[in-house]
């Protein structure tokens, strides 16, 4: 049985790892799957660092990935972050990074809370379209943006970006945190946040007798 028929059985995270084994031993099929697996949350993430380059820089990476990807010993997770610096490194060499505002200098605590995500924008997300969110995401300063697009939009854990980024955990959470704060402020958010809890209140309304 070929890869491809393969990719239809079991769970997400066992044939992410099937199509990594057939990748690395030069399978198309297996790679085909990485790339439709992972090219989303890498265009998501590379449109706020490179802005219309993300597409470019997306191929180069995935060119060097496939260069490589014969000597890459880790899982399926540590692929994802693998590929994820690789993309950061690109954006960086090519000098395309978007300009932005400074990161701001943090200092690490003993310890931030990992999911303290403010009501506002964890509201607003759920309906937001992915270009609008994305570019608000891209106001923030660079060390927060890319904390806030790794671990909300594209979904790492802390210990993932903070690889990506060469960051301490401590450190990601601090920025993650800021960030989100930051977009809860936001004016938009704020619009976006008000208008999800108006048609909230209109429904349970009309829902209930006179």
């Amino acid at each position: 049985m070929g890869f491809a028929m393969r990719d239809r059985v079991g769970g997400r995270e066992r044939v992410l790892g099937d199509a990594l084994d057939a990748a690395r031993v030069g399978n198309a099929d297996g790679f085909a799957w990485l790339w439709r697996a992972y090219q989303p949350g890498l265009l998501r993430y590379l449109r706020v660092l490179v802005g219309p380059a993300a597409e470019d820089v997306a191929s180069e990476t995935w060119l060097r990935v496939a260069r490589d990807v014969s000597a890459y010993r880790g899982n399926a997770d540590g692929f994802r972050v693998w590929l994820l610096r690789v993309a950061r490194n690109r954006a960086i060499d090519d000098r395309r990074w978007v300009r932005r505002r400074p990161p701001e200098e943090l200092v690490e605590p003993g310890w931030v809370p990992d999911t303290g995500t403010p009501d506002a924008w964890a509201g607003a997300v759920e309906q937001l379209d992915t270009e609008w969110a994305l570019a608000v995401i891209g106001t923030l300063p660079r060390d927060q943006a890319e904390a806030v697009l790794l671990r909300v939009v594209v979904g790492l854990d802390v210990t993932g970006t903070a690889k990506v980024l060469g960051k301490r955990p401590g450190a990601v959470r601090v920025a993650t945190l800021r960030g989100l704060r930051r977009l809860a402020e936001h004016s938009e958010i704020r619009q976006r946040g008000a208008a999800v809890g108006a048609t909230g209140v209109t429904r349970r309304s009309a829902a209930t007798p006179g």
